[in-house]
């Protein structure tokens, strides 16, 4: 079964109609959400949306890897990733 992606003019066009929004507006508010999110865990906070999910930054420790053409080792550096855990509520919905 193929999944289907949703589309950033998508969730405005939702986001428009849900609230009675023009979309041009709809678009400054998703793009100020997000905004605010990325701004929080770059100053290493964590987003946290009751009933929806939490949004936090961890560390990945520098690591050897394995190039998959050469087979030899190779340095992978220390780096940050996004993870997001979703609540309860967006569990519950999912999952019906």
């Amino acid at each position: 079964m193929a999944s289907k992606s949703v589309t950033k003019a998508e969730l405005v066009s939702k986001i428009a109609s849900d609230t009675g929004m023009k979309k041009v507006d709809a678009e400054k508010a998703l793009a100020a959400m997000t905004g605010a999110i990325q701004d929080a865990l770059q100053s290493g906070k964590k987003v946290t949306l009751i009933g929806f999910g939490t949004f936090s930054v961890a560390d990945r420790k520098a690591r050897t890897g394995r190039d998959p053409q050469t087979k030899k080792p190779i340095k992978i550096p220390a780096s940050k990733a996004v993870r997001f855990k979703a609540g309860k509520a967006m569990k519950d919905a999912v999952n019906g």
